[in-house]
């Protein structure tokens, strides 16, 4: 026979809760306040059970005081620009990437940093602790105040927690670790996601700072359940190119800062090390006097980056002509070729394109249209772009350029790298072009005025 509900009492004035009704609260002292109302069951399986700490009551939103979340900076500019100022007390953080990427190397030089602030642990699923330390004294780190645990058992993990106290926590790998209450091996559907739940809820219940380490699938996308992405506070994605220095580490998703955010990290002997102008960077190499590149200017998060679009255009041997993109979207190259056949008047049915965004970054915003049509035709017609420009700008299929958000950051960011021409959207004109001196502005409205400026620019030189 099923159990009858249990029946509880609720003050309206207080909130406070008991068994029978009384006519004063004892509580609060009121009166005629109690409610009857129906208790919730007490839950069969404590795996299932709730992330807050205690059972919370039903409040007015209103009514519920919001405080500004402390952040606690990590001693990595870059990290901390990514996750939004610092990491946050009660934060769960998945960080992805490719093998080999520096995955482990970036947590370990980051709570070497904090453990002079903070009480931090170090929890190692894949390396034994003489690994770890090899790793430490391999890249110079001040390893006091870091305490190290080498165990893949979700429960030992658990005791270890609850004993130490400590403020910030890094699992590595998310994907080792193992709970006895599951009988499928580790780095399964149903271990991973266990695993990442009991955690999440520590973490949300004791305040702890707790970064994830997982692994990635040949297609780039963390390894496990879907879920896993769902439930944590912030993604990151650790990204760059094996036989690169720089190292790029976005955010895909941020409860406590903005999404996109991108930091840039340099592989060096003692570690990694933050790039703070990382368009320097993606320009090393560039030359203004080469045909078929042009200078982009991309916004990631709140940063603006000049990165540097080349493009090759030459006669197709095949019956079908090559298309191919290296950090751009394949999809849209066929999109603006179209469009620069029909208002451009510049057919390339019979002519491989290739182009590639130098420096290993993705490029995924429609504002690198008109820098990408721009620097088909300087290679279609095998002249240069004009000398110290650079071009943003997204284009519709008819033909129009329409504008794109921050555009005066871009035209700042492009004046301090000494740029002097800029061929902008009509609408991102600055309403006071004194705020550029160095700067000669261009607004177009249409692909055949951007096209114009450029051979009226050859043509003067």
């Amino acid at each position: 026979m099923a159990k009858a509900p249990k029946t509880l009492y609720t003050c309206t004035e207080c909130g406070g809760t008991v068994p029978k009704w009384q006519g004063k609260c004892p509580h609060c002292g009121e009166w005629n306040t109690l409610q009857e109302g129906i208790a919730a069951p007490e839950p069969k399986n404590a795996r299932f059970q709730s992330w807050a700490a205690d059972t919370t009551q039903v409040q007015e939103l209103s009514k519920v005081t919001a405080a500004e979340v402390p952040r606690e900076p990590t001693g990595m500019g870059e990290l901390d620009r990514v996750l939004g100022g610092g990491l946050v007390d009660g934060a769960v953080i998945l960080l992805g990437g490719d093998p080999g990427i520096g995955k482990s190397t970036l947590l370990l030089q980051t709570v070497a940093l904090m453990a002079k602030k903070r009480k931090v642990l170090y929890v190692s699923g894949e390396e034994s602790a003489q690994q770890v330390a090899l790793r430490a004294q391999r890249l110079g780190l001040d390893a006091d105040g870091v305490h190290l645990l080498a165990e893949i058992r979700l429960e030992a993990v658990q005791a270890a927690l609850k004993q130490h106290q400590p403020a910030v926590v890094v699992i590595d790998s998310i994907q080792t670790m193992y709970s006895d209450q599951i009988t499928s091996a580790p780095g399964s559907v149903s271990q991973v996601r266990e695993c990442a739940a009991q955690f999440t809820r520590m973490a949300k219940q004791m305040g702890i700072a707790m970064i994830f380490v997982g692994h990635v699938t040949k297609d780039g996308a963390i390894a496990g359940p879907r879920v896993l992405e769902h439930m944590v506070d912030t993604v990151l994605y650790f990204e760059g190119d094996q036989h690169s220095n720089y190292r790029m580490i976005r955010a895909i998703k941020n409860r406590f800062g903005a999404a996109n955010e991108l930091g840039v990290f340099a592989m060096t002997e003692n570690g990694l090390k933050g790039v703070s102008n990382p368009s320097a960077i993606f320009l090393a190499s560039y030359r203004d006097d080469t045909p078929g590149s042009c200078v982009l200017v991309t916004q990631e998060g709140s940063r603006p980056l000049l990165v540097e679009i080349q493009a090759l255009v030459d006669d197709a041997h095949g019956f079908t002509p090559k298309r191919l993109t290296v950090g751009l979207e394949q999809n849209r190259l066929a999109m603006l070729l179209a469009v620069l056949n029909r208002h451009g008047g510049i057919a390339c049915f019979d002519q491989d394109v290739f182009l590639n965004a130098v420096g290993g970054v993705k490029i995924g915003e429609p504002a690198a249209d008109l820098a990408v049509i721009l620097a088909m035709l300087s290679s279609f017609r095998n002249r240069p772009m004009p000398e110290k420009t650079v071009v943003f700008g997204e284009i519709g299929l008819s033909g129009e350029v329409r504008p794109v958000a921050r555009g005066q950051e871009r035209l700042k960011e492009a004046e301090k790298l000494g740029f002097k021409r800029a061929i902008v959207p009509k609408a991102n004109m600055p309403r006071n072009e004194k705020e550029f001196p160095n700067l000669k502005i261009f607004g177009v409205s249409s692909l055949q005025e951007a096209i114009e400026i450029c051979r009226d620019a050859e043509n003067s030189t």
